[in-house]
């Protein structure tokens, strides 16, 4: 296999050998503190909010980072395939510990929204390098064997995170949840600078810098006007409504700049393939599936059931267990067969049977029964979200598997900084209407003050012990009234989250439907490489 040229520099991005097991780890260890830093960092915001003195830019730690992360995700792809993975992943990893180590000595908020902007260029490098090169090491058909791995560390990312985030902000302090990446920077940059090769193509490329200044401006109105309404302005108020307008305007010269630029930011002529275009509705529709369960049964769990918040940590172990098993299974099933439809038709039936099960939850469901729920959802997405990633990869030439995952990568991450701000709009406004249907004549005059509250923000300890304070000044009959209050809360949050979990009921039978509508490309073995070598030679 001819794969190198003059000076060590080869001609593709494929590792070979013993090197690309260094390459696999390598990729596992930075899936691991990239996924666990942004649970790590949810976790302990409220630390954060109450050091710096900072709630009204509390939005902008997060949509800071996902803007810069997304936006950048495109251009590593593209240029990962002309100049090779290794100096973008070297770049990422470097911004990225430079980010972190920023943010972990900030001194105000605004200090640490632009850290976290410069820690989202690393990311962006983080969501789409490990995935590319892992393209470099296995073929499809190979890869496939391998995905139960990458979930696992995924899952495990997922479980451990808020418990270390909780564990880190209480016994040192919220700076060390930041800190901590350090050490696994260093280690990634070490894999890297030994286990990937220099990279050179016949190839030429140009920066969309045009089309990647046209999404930003388009984009932050979008996800100010997501972050905002409901909460800070009305969702039909003028201030709303200008943002979403203004941002979808500029999307479309976006759009219209991207099908002239020489170069484009996002390819236009990726949406001409049926994989490709099927696999990022399917994801979209997939992740809005699971974005209520994921984001939001942790605060069902605390707040009705009533499991102890110090062990939220766990809360999510049985969904992330079925991922685990979901994937080694169809892992496994497409190896072997070297097809896919098949398995995506299950794991779409799968996902519909979770969605049923979860939509039984009421005030009386215990923890066993949403386990079980769980699990079962659990191994319907990850049995059906690596597999899309895989059949988009396998159904393009290899010489353009950077800018092919990137561009899916970054249409997925798009659809969830959307989907984020719009399910907490469902759930508080849902949340805040029954709440003001059940508090009792008792506690009318409270109504104008938890009538719009986060539910979240009522049920951390800290708030919990506040208003029990103030109930207790009453006396018995202050307790009494505290409980019923309480009461009403956790019947209104039951009432929210069956809410979310309707929405999701929905997507889960649009992602079942359009499984169907998946082509079929048989998974290629070591001839998705080999056909590269046949250009070079040709060339």
């Amino acid at each position: 296999m001819n794969l190198s040229a003059v000076d060590g520099v080869q001609r593709t991005n494929q590792i070979t050998g013993s090197r690309k097991w260094w390459a696999f780890a390598t990729v596992l260890v930075t899936m691991f503190f990239s996924s666990l830093d942004q649970t790590v960092v949810s976790t302990a915001m409220p630390t954060v909010i109450s050091d710096l003195h900072g709630l009204n830019l509390y939005t902008w730690v997060f949509t800071a980072y996902m803007i810069t992360s997304s936006i950048t995700v495109p251009i590593y792809g593209k240029l990962s395939d002309v100049f090779g993975r290794k100096p973008f992943y070297l770049f990422g990893l470097v911004m990225f510990g430079i980010g972190s180590a920023v943010s972990g000595q900030a001194h105000s908020m605004m200090e640490l929204v632009w850290a976290r902007a410069v820690q989202g260029i690393g990311a962006g490098a983080m969501m789409s390098m490990p995935r590319a090169t892992v393209g470099d090491i296995f073929s499809p058909k190979e890869r496939a064997r391998w995905m139960g791995v990458m979930m696992a560390v995924f899952g495990l990312s997922s479980i451990v995170g808020p418990a270390i985030g909780g564990f880190i902000t209480d016994n040192w302090s919220w700076r060390w949840v930041f800190y901590v990446n350090l050490p696994f920077v260093v280690l990634a940059i070490a894999g890297v600078v030994f286990a990937l090769p220099r990279v050179r193509t016949k190839d030429q490329v140009k920066v969309d810098w045009q089309g990647a200044a046209l999404l930003t401006i388009g984009l932050v109105p979008i996800l100010l006007a997501l972050t905002w309404a409901g909460s800070k302005y009305a969702w039909g108020s003028l201030d709303i409504v200008g943002l979403l307008a203004g941002g979808a305007l500029v999307l479309v010269a976006f759009v219209l700049w991207e099908t002239r630029a020489a170069d484009p930011l996002v390819a236009p002529w990726l949406f001409r393939n049926r994989v490709f275009t099927t696999s990022l509705v399917l994801q979209l529709l997939v992740g809005m599936a699971m974005f209520g369960s994921l984001m939001y049964l942790p605060i069902f769990v605390q707040g009705v059931i009533g499991l102890n918040a110090q062990n939220s940590g766990w809360v999510m172990t049985p969904m992330m267990g079925g991922f685990m098993v979901g994937s080694m299974v169809s892992g496994q099933v497409m190896s072997k067969t070297g097809r896919y439809r098949h398995v995506a038709w299950l794991s779409g039936a799968v996902i519909v049977v979770g969605s049923v099960l979860l939509n039984r939850v009421n005030v009386h469901t215990s923890w066993p029964t949403i386990m079980v729920d769980m699990i079962v959802l659990g191994v319907g997405i990850g049995a059906l979200m690596p597999l899309m990633n895989m059949a988009v990869q396998n159904a393009f030439p290899y010489r353009v598997m950077g800018t092919v995952n990137a561009s899916q990568q970054f249409v997925s991450s798009l659809g969830g900084v959307i989907a984020s701000p719009v399910f907490g709009t469902v759930l508080n406004h849902a949340f805040s209407r029954k709440l003001r249907e059940l508090l009792p004549p008792s506690l009318s005059a409270m109504k104008s003050n938890l009538g719009s509250v986060n539910p979240q923000a009522l049920l951390t300890a800290q708030a919990q012990k506040a208003i029990a304070a103030q109930f207790d000044r009453l006396g018995p009959a202050g307790q009494a009234l505290y409980h019923e209050l309480m009461q009403a809360v956790k019947l209104s949050l039951t009432y929210g989250i069956q809410q979310l979990f309707l929405v999701g009921l929905v997507f889960s039978v649009l992602t079942f439907v359009g499984t169907f509508f998946l082509p079929e490309v048989k998974l290629k073995g070591d001839e998705y490489f080999r056909a590269e070598d046949a250009e070079e030679h040709a060339g």
